[in-house]
Parts: structure tokens; sequence; C-alpha cells
């Protein structure tokens, strides 16, 4: 009731005349009664219905009416994931009931994981269009379980949770496994903490892995099963190792082979086995006497201050063959071998199995011209040697060859007395010489100065060739020293001898110039004379001089068999200047200016 209407109900009351009554005090006591009437009326009426139009709530009804808009409201906004109930089933679409006010279409190629779906199924949706052209609600379980799928990912990669996933099948690099619906990828490192070789082996089979790693720009997943393997093994080998002790024989498997050695998984932990340590025979790769994957015994040769390099062992777990060497082979004896290594300084020979020695390229052949091993012997030859040295300590054998064979110095006297003649063959250059092998094992040097009578020669090269044949007089011989001096311009006459006669000093000959130099030119005479021509000496009569290739007229004004050295004049020919007038007249010149004085 309004103030309004409470007042005139006031003035109404008042204004109502009051009757004569001789009994005063019962009308006043029913007067007071109304007045309470009306006041609890005022005080109890529904201001709110009357002002709003409705009743007012009060907090319990409030919160009773939030919990069923709740449970019954659903939010279609994107992204949210709603379960929803199939009521029917078409050929080709599904009918989902999400409490909408229409239920939701989905294409049954969404299920086709489930193949089993029926009515009454609880599945996860997500509104794709909310109406589209023929006014139908479509859903997305697909996109569902995408969005379910990334956040259990997300989830287990911060967590690190352990997840199942199926791989497919191989790509490169690795494998594409299913996790939650998603494709994540497996590289071919994080299968295994061994190498794998058959990857077709882990296809269509479920497998447990960690999620190492998102991409979340590009929506990639990369999971490793290697990394609980490697959890797992962590574990175990802390234990191994703190038991590991030097000569500890221990079982393992085969896990990787080099060319240097082969790796040993002994549980957990690896040591490696270096090749020299695998036989006592030579080996050139461990796949020779090992497989991969195969358990062998193995024995722990050192490691290092934290364990983390372990050395192993396979041939100290059989005796050495040294120890098994016979008391027949000794200094001196005669042993047969085959050929197993070439190096540049020999050849080894194994005489046993497991036994070897040494043949240096210098006990292969009494040439003193050492040359590579090869020329001598080739990997798999059978040869006979004489044991040099023997240390059975050290196990170190030194072999020859050479001395299967006479010294030829022996009878050096024989067959190379001095004076005497033989043709060589060049073997190599030296700055002063050239060293001629006469025979197997005889070399000698002929010096620069002995290659020939007349020709100034500043290396060998330019007078011969290797392997060019050459003869040679022998003219010094040094048994001890195992030195033969040889010669090769002694193998003629002196063309100094046989030409001083010919070339007497005024005589003339008839040459040609070879070449110009600085102060003259060089005129040959012929393959062993040549001559100098001084500049002032090259004018004809003509005023002019004789360059290169001119043939002309020499007089000889010089010939010196102790220098080797001829000078020659073509301006002699014809002048009247010959040599004896030169000298007369520089006495007289000499006399003359003496008297002056």
């Amino acid at each position: 009731m309004s103030e309004d209407n409470k007042a005139s109900t006031k003035i109404k009351e008042t204004k109502k005349p009051k009757k004569s009554s001789p009994k005063k005090a019962p009308v006043k006591k029913e007067s007071l009664k109304k007045a309470d009437s009306t006041d609890d009326f005022l005080s109890n009426f529904n201001w709110h219905q009357y002002q709003e139009g409705i009743d007012e709530l009060d907090q319990k009804q409030i919160t009773e009416f939030e919990k069923l808009v709740e449970k019954n409201f659903v939010d279609t906004s994107d992204e949210n994931i709603i379960e929803g109930e199939v009521i029917h089933l078409t050929e080709k679409d599904v009918i989902i009931d999400i409490n909408a006010k229409s239920e939701g279409v989905i294409s049954k190629n969404e299920f086709r994981y489930n193949p089993d779906l029926k009515i009454g199924d609880k599945v996860e949706v997500i509104v794709d269009i909310r109406e589209d052209k023929s006014g139908q609600l479509v859903l997305s379980h697909r996109k569902a379980r995408v969005i379910k799928a990334w956040d259990r990912v997300n989830s287990a990669h911060d967590s690190g949770e352990i997840v199942q996933g199926f791989v497919k099948c191989r790509t490169k690099g690795g494998m594409i496994v299913d996790v939650f619906g998603i494709e994540a990828f497996l590289p071919g490192s994080q299968i295994d903490v061994k190498p794998i070789r058959d990857y077709d082996q882990y296809t269509n089979k479920n497998m447990d892995f960690k999620v190492v790693k998102i991409n979340h720009e590009f929506k990639n997943v990369v999971v490793s099963h290697k990394a609980l393997i490697e959890a797992d093994i962590e574990e175990q080998k802390k234990g191994i190792i703190s038991q590991l002790e030097k000569g500890q024989v221990l079982e393992g498997n085969v896990k990787n082979m080099t060319s240097y050695g082969v790796f040993i998984d002994l549980g957990g932990v690896d040591g490696l086995i270096h090749i020299t340590d695998l036989s006592w025979n030579r080996i050139n790769h461990p796949s020779e006497i090992l497989e991969l994957d195969q358990t062998i015994k193995v024995v722990i040769l050192d490691f290092d201050d934290d364990k983390s390099k372990i050395q192993l062992g396979l041939k100290q777990l059989t005796d050495h063959p040294w120890d098994k060497l016979g008391d027949d082979v000794k200094e001196g004896s005669n042993v047969n071998g085959k050929v197993v290594v070439i190096a540049d300084y020999g050849a080894f020979i194994e005489i046993d199995e497991g036994i070897e020695g040494l043949v240096h390229v210098s006990e292969m052949s009494w040439s003193t011209h050492l040359r590579s091993a090869q020329d001598f012997v080739n990997v798999g030859d059978e040869i006979e040697a004489v044991v040099l040295s023997l240390d059975r300590e050290s196990r170190k054998m030194s072999l020859g060859m050479k001395q299967m064979t006479q010294d030829p110095w022996t009878d050096i006297t024989k067959k190379f007395p001095i004076g005497s003649k033989h043709t060589g063959s060049v073997r190599n250059y030296t700055n002063f010489g050239v060293f001629i092998e006469l025979e197997e094992g005889i070399d000698g040097l002929v010096y620069i100065s002995d290659l020939s009578w007349t020709k100034k020669i500043k290396h060998p090269s330019e007078f011969l060739s290797i392997d060019d044949k050459i003869d040679v007089v022998i003219l010094d011989l040094d048994v001890d020293g195992r030195k033969l001096s040889l010669g090769h311009k002694q193998t003629k006459p002196n063309p100094w001898d046989v030409h001083e006669k010919d070339f007497a000093v005024n005589s003339i000959h008839k040459a040609k110039i070879s070449e110009i130099v600085d102060k003259g030119a060089i005129v040959v005479f012929n393959d062993d004379i040549s001559a100098f021509c001084p500049t002032r000496h090259l004018e004809k009569e003509d005023g002019t001089k004789l360059t290169k290739d001119d043939e002309a007229q020499f007089k000889i004004i010089e010939f010196s068999k102790e220098f080797k050295r001829v000078v020659v004049s073509h301006t002699g020919v014809f002048s009247d200047l010959d040599s004896e007038t030169v000298k007369k007249k520089k006495v007289k010149d000499k006399s003359k200016d003496e008297d002056e004085n």
C-alpha cells in the first residue's frame, strides 16, 4: 500500500463523527485494535512485487536456479568441447544430442576409427557450424579429438608423463607415431640406445614414448622411446660402474663396429675393444671375427677416473702365442712366413699364428740404394728369412731376407778390379754425382767431374736420365767401406790429348757461333771442342760483328789443355796482328814507356 493510501486512510479515520455513548472506555479499545491491524498489513506488504511486477527471490532460490542452468545449458562457442549422445545413425551421418535447441550432425567418416559406434554412446564434439544453409547444427568429432589430444600432449610434455602411441609407418629419418590421434615424429636416433638396422620391426606396434619437443607454430610433435630406455639404463649404469674393477671378466653384446674397434654393451655401460685387442692375429676389420648383437666375454683392461671410458680386451682371455714359441726359433735360424702388412720401412711376416717379425727394407736387398718394401714383396707372399734378433720378453723379432743369398761384396775384388770396364744403370742423382748400379747390391758413384772430358755439367740430370745404361770404369775400391768410385769419361780417350795438335795456336779453323754471351761468343768446332771468342775479336773486315749462327774462320789464339780452355779470334784471321805480333808490340810499348820515364 502506498503512502497516499496510508494518509487517506488515516484522514478517513480521523474525520469519522464520534457517537455519543455513555460508555467511553469500550469505544477507545476497539479503535486501538484497528490501528494495530493496519500497521501489520503495511509492514508485511510486498512492495517489490507491487513495484516490479514479480516476487522477489531469495538467495537460496537463485543458487538453485544457477545450478539448474549450468547443468542444462550448452555453451556452443568455438573450441569448447561438448559431450553429446548418439541418438541416431544413418548411412552417412551420426545425429548427436548436445542439449541444444536442435540436434547436431557429424559425418560418419569421423568415426572410422570406431566401427562399433552405437546409439547411446557418449562422444566429445565441437560446434563446427552453428547453422548451415539448411539451418542444421553441424558438429565435429575429429576437431574435438585434436583439441583434446593437443591438451593431453602439452600436459604430457610439461609433466614428463609417459604416453602410449601406435607406430604407423616409416618415413625419412624415422617413424610416424599416432599419439592421441596426432601424428608425431619419432627420429631413428630416438628409437633405441642401440643403432637400428631394421626399422620395419617396429611398425604396427604400440609403444611407450616421452614427448620431448613441441612446435606450436607448425603443430609438430617429436617423441622418444630412447629417453625411457636411457632413464632405466642410467640406474643400471650406476650399479654396474660401482662394481667395475681392472681384470674383471664381464659378458656383453656387440653394439657397434668401427674401423678402429668394437663397442660392447655391458648392460647399460658401453666399453671399447680396440682392434689391436680383439685378436693376437693381425686383422683388418672387427667383422672378420665378430658379428653385431653377438654375446661375448671381455676383460676390463682400464678405465678413466669417472669410469666413463672403459677399455676392454678380448684376446687377453687367451694365452699369448709368444708364450708357445718353440726353442727351435732363435737368432740365425731360418723361418718361413707370410707377408701380412707392408709399410714404407719394411714388411711384417707372420711365422706362426699371432707371431710376427719385421723385415726392414734395408734387410731385403744387398743394394745400398734403398727402395720401398713393395718393390720386393706383396701382401700374402710366402717368403723365407733369417732371424737376425729375437727378444722374447718384449716379443719382438727382426728378420732378414737378403741373408738368404751371398753378399755380393764377398768377392768384389775379383768381379770388379780397378781399371775394369763395366755397364751399369743410373739409379739416382746427387748434386755432386750419380749412383750407378752394376748389379744387385753393388752400387758405385760417378762424380760430376768424371762424366765428360769437355762439357761443363752443373747437374747430372743434364747428362743422364734415371735407368739409363752407361759404361763406366772402376777408378777406386773400398771393400771395408763398401764403396766404389767410377768414371764415365775414362771410357773414352781424352779429347784434349787428341786435339792438342789439331788446334795448335795460330791454326785457323772454320766454326759456327752457337751463343752470344756478355763478353763475347761461344764457338763450336765439334762435339768435344768449343771455344770462347772475345767481343773485340768478333769484328769482320767490313767493320760489322759476327752474330749467332754465323759461320766463319777463326784463329786459335790460346789452347790450354790443363784448364780445358780455347780462345779464338775472327779478327785475327785477316789482321796482321797475330798473337806473336801482339806480344812483341806489348813488349816494345812497355820498353818505350820505360825509356821515356
